[in-house]
């Protein structure tokens, strides 16, 4: 038996973001029909390192069966070098035999399916003219936001704002001439959001940085950055004021800081939580009630998006004769 190897480029040509979206929708459906099985993720931090580990195992069931496991090493000082923050291998597994059927480069598996995710919350749960974006952060996420946001929504305006100016004029700089809307680098996270009705944050704030206040009434919010328990992009008067939608409950009530500290500020519990996006796609749960209404979805991240991700990967490999096969 020959396992498959794709490298960054080969995942980016084989999955670009409108078919991820489609391939997202489908796993987020198989977790809430049951057809899914994942853990908690476990997350190694030595005290002495630059980064952290994490090991992210799932189980998909069905006609196309297939375990999954992400390793994941994230090291926040990477974009310094030039580099994605996240590093490591996406693992495809038979559910027959337990061969490994394929590995995968993960930064380019994250960065697609984080952002195809957040296109299908924002495509639930966003107003239907929902067309001014404010894209807070300037790096791997927010490129491929800027494109899922633009798939799933006619966008007039974008502005962006991150920690140096000059990054966020870089960045438009690079993005403009894929699309035809405006790009605007902006100063300030507040200028940014003045007016938007689509925010999404990409950061590796620690504190918040977005406050309530900025928020228009009616505005759809995706937060990324944000994926450990003591870190966080907005205010707890803002995850008060929203209403939350998450990728899966069990993984933000243990391990989403922007959830867990406003918890622990005492204003919001888990009834908070609306329901799953996967929830909201079976009709078992309603997403958006009134155009007024601010709506939030806390992205995590999580394994089975990674398994179905790299399943759809395999069998597009497999049909356009891409990628390394090597006898293992």
């Amino acid at each position: 038996m020959k396992t498959l190897v794709l490298s960054h480029k080969e995942v980016l040509e084989l999955l670009p973001i409108k078919e991820c979206i489609a391939v997202m929708r489908e796993a987020l459906l198989a977790l809430a029909d049951g057809n899914a099985y994942q853990p908690l993720r476990t997350i190694s931090r030595p005290p002495d390192a630059q980064g952290v580990m994490g090991l992210m195992p799932a189980y998909m069931s069905g006609d196309r069966a297939a375990f999954g496991l992400k390793a994941i090493c994230v090291f926040p000082g990477n974009p310094a070098k030039g580099l994605d923050s996240h590093q490591g291998a996406v693992l495809l597994f038979s559910a027959e035999t337990g061969e490994l059927l394929a590995m995968m480069n993960a930064s380019a598996i994250t960065a697609i399916r984080t952002a195809a995710v957040s296109g299908v919350a924002t495509d639930l749960l966003a107003r239907v003219d929902a067309c001014n974006l404010a894209l807070i952060g300037s790096g791997v996420q927010a490129r491929s936001h800027l494109l899922a946001m633009a798939e799933v929504r006619a966008i007039n305006r974008c502005r962006i704002a991150s920690r140096h100016i000059e990054h966020a004029r870089n960045f438009a700089e690079e993005m403009r001439r894929d699309f035809s809307f405006a790009l605007e680098p902006v100063e300030t996270v507040e200028e940014a959001l003045e007016g938007a009705d689509l925010v999404v944050t990409t950061t590796t704030a620690v504190e918040p940085i977005v406050r309530r206040e900025w928020i228009s009434a009616g505005a759809h919010l995706n937060l990324v950055g944000s994926s450990t328990p003591n870190t966080r992009e907005v205010n707890s008067e803002t995850m008060a004021a929203a209403s939350l939608f998450v990728d899966r409950r069990e993984s933000t009530i243990n391990e989403a800081g922007d959830y867990l500290l406003a918890a622990g500020d005492g204003v919001i519990g888990p009834d908070h939580i609306r329901a799953e996006i996967g929830e909201v796609l079976k009709g078992d749960k309603p997403g958006r009630t009134s155009p007024q209404e601010i709506t939030l979805f806390k992205s995590l991240g999580i394994a089975i998006e990674d398994l179905f991700a790299a399943e759809y990967l395999h069998r597009r490999a497999q049909e356009r004769k891409v990628g390394l096969w090597v006898e293992f």
